[in-house]
C-alpha cells in the first residue's frame, strides 16, 4: 500500500499577512450548470480550481456543453439550452462533490435520455433520496443502490411540485429548482431553515425569473436565459480558515480581498466577534447579486463559543473551522449538527478523533461535539480521513500545538484549496 501523502505543521506564535483565496466553490458550481443550460456563450473569471468544480465541468464537457479552460482561472461554457445535451457516451464522474451530483441530477431528469452519475467512495456513502425522491414526484425515473450513488437517471417529461425538505440543504433546493426550470407549472421549495441561496442568485443573474419569498423559494418551466460574463468572488468558506487562525492566535492580523460576503454565508463573522477577535469588514462591491469586499482579523482575547442549532444551516461548511478556534485556548459547543455525519466524512467522529490525537480535549455528541484548550496541546499525527475540511481544520489547530503535527491524507486540500498549504508558510511567523 502506497503511503498517506502527509504534511507537518510547525507550531506558531501568530499569523500575518494579506491574501486572496481561491474562488468561490458553490458559486462556480452553480455558474457552470446555469451557463450550460442557457444559450450562448458565457465567460466565467475566478472560477475556482479544487478537484470538485473540475469534476462539474468534466460532466458537462460528456454532456456535449463546450468547456474551454483559459489562463488565471477563466472558464467559458457555451451553453446548449434548456433540452440541448447530447447522451454520454459513458459514465458521469462527480468524484467527490457532492454539489456536482445533487444538482446535475436536477438538470438530468428532464433529458430525453438515461445517464449514470457515479463518485468516489466517499461520495457513495452520502444519502442521496433527499434528491431522488422530489426528482421522482416529477415524474424522473432513478435507480440507487440503497439510496446511494451510483444513480442511474432516466429523465422525462417533468411537472411541478412543491417541496417542503425536512433537512435544510442548498444542494437539494437547487437541484429541485434546477428541475423546475424543465417542468411544465411552478416549481417551489419551502425550506425549513434559510440556507444559502446562491442558486436564486445565479438563476437571476442569467436572466431566469425566480422568486423569494420568505422561505419559499419559485421558479417557472420552460424560461429561457442567456450567456454571461460573470466574475466568482473569493471562497467564504476557504477565508475561514485563516480568520479562525486570526482570531485564535493573539498578535494576529490577516486581511482577505475580494471575499464574498453573501448574507447566507457570512455567520462566522459575528461567531469570531463573539469570541473575542476584532473583525472590520470592508464591502467593496456587488456583482450578479453577490457581495464582495475585504475582511480583516485581529487576534484580540479568547473566549467560549456555543453553536445553537438555529446557527447550523449558515455555518455548516465553516464548523470544522470554529472547532480549531478551542485548540489555541478557548471552549467551543455545537449543537444541531447532526448533518455533519454524511459529509464527506463522519466530520463530528473525525474532527474528535483528529484533535484528541493532537492532544486537544474533545467531546463527540449525536449532534455536535465540544472542544476545549487547556493550555498548549501537545502535538501529534491526525488523519483528515480524506475530508479537505478536515486537513485544514486539523492544520490551524496544530498551529497552537508544543511539537510539529503531521495532517495525515493532508492532499485532500485539493478537493476545494489547492494552495492552502503554500498560503499557510507564508502566513505564519
Amino acid at each position: 500500500m502506497p503511503p498517506v501523502p502527509a504534511t507537518t505543521i510547525t507550531p506558531a506564535r501568530r499569523v500575518q499577512g494579506t491574501l486572496r483565496v481561491p474562488g468561490d466553490k458553490s458559486i462556480s458550481h452553480r455558474y457552470a450548470l446555469i451557463a450550460a443550460v442557457a444559450d450562448g456563450r458565457s465567460r466565467l473569471s475566478n472560477y475556482a480550481p479544487g478537484a470538485d468544480c473540475q469534476s462539474t465541468l468534466a460532466c458537462l464537457g460528456r454532456l456535449g456543453v463546450d468547456i474551454q479552460r483559459g489562463e488565471n482561472g477563466v472558464v467559458t461554457v457555451v451553453g446548449r439550452g434548456l433540452r440541448g445535451w447530447s447522451s454520454p457516451s459513458g459514465l458521469l464522474d462527480a468524484g467527490n462533490s457532492g454539489s456536482t451530483m445533487r444538482m446535475l441530477a436536477g438538470l438530468l431528469a428532464a433529458q430525453p435520455f438515461s445517464t449514470q452519475l457515479v463518485g468516489d467512495v466517499s461520495l457513495s456513502r452520502r444519502p442521496m433520496r433527499r434528491v431522488i425522491e422530489p426528482l421522482s414526484r416529477m415524474g424522473a425515473r432513478i435507480e440507487a443502490t440503497d439510496g446511494h450513488a451510483p444513480l442511474t437517471i432516466h429523465g422525462a417529461a417533468l411537472h411541478a411540485i412543491t417541496h417542503r425538505p425536512d433537512v435544510p440543504s442548498a444542494q437539494v433546493k437547487s437541484a429541485v429548482l434546477l428541475a423546475g426550470l424543465h417542468a411544465e407549472g411552478r416549481t417551489s421549495v419551502i425550506e425549513p431553515a434559510q440556507t444559502r441561496d446562491h442558486t436564486e442568485r445565479a438563476l437571476a443573474a442569467f436572466g431566469f425569473d425566480v422568486d423569494a419569498t420568505g422561505h419559499t423559494i419559485s421558479v417557472a418551466g420552460g424560461q429561457g436565459a442567456l450567456g454571461q460574463t460573470l466574475s466568482v468572488p473569493g471562497d467564504f468558506s476557504s477565508a475561514a480558515f485563516w480568520m479562525v487562525a486570526a482570531a485564535a492566535l493573539p498578535g494576529s492580523r490577516v486581511e482577505i480581498a475580494d471575499v464574498g460576503l453573501n448574507p447566507t454565508r457570512t455567520g462566522l463573522i459575528d461567531v469570531l466577534r463573539r469570541f473575542g477577535a476584532r473583525v472590520e469588514v470592508r464591502e467593496t462591491g456587488d456583482a450578479a447579486g453577490e457581495a464582495r469586499g475585504t475582511i480583516v482579523v485581529t487576534g484580540d482575547r479568547t473566549g467560549a463559543i456555543e453553536i445553537v442549532p438555529e446557527e447550523v444551516p449558515g455555518l455548516i461548511d465553516e464548523l470544522p473551522a470554529i472547532a480549531a478556534l478551542a485548540a489555541h485556548g478557548g471552549e467551543v459547543s455545537v449543537r444541531g449538527a447532526a448533518e455533519l455525519r454524511v459529509k464527506e466524512s463522519d466530520r463530528i467522529a473525525a474532527l474528535v478523533a483528529g484533535f484528541r490525537a493532537l492532544g486537544i480535549s474533545a467531546e463527540e455528541r449525536p449532534d455536535g461535539f465540544a472542544v476545549r484548550g487547556d493550555g498548549a496541546p501537545s502535538g501529534g499525527v491526525a488523519d483528515a480521513r480524506g475530508d479537505h475540511r478536515m486537513a485544514m481544520a486539523f492544520a490551524i489547530a496544530a498551529l497552537a500545538a508544543r511539537s510539529p503535527s503531521t495532517i495525515e491524507g493532508s492532499d485532500a486540500v485539493v478537493i476545494s484549496y489547492p494552495g492552502f498549504f503554500d498560503t499557510l508558510d507564508r502566513l505564519v511567523e
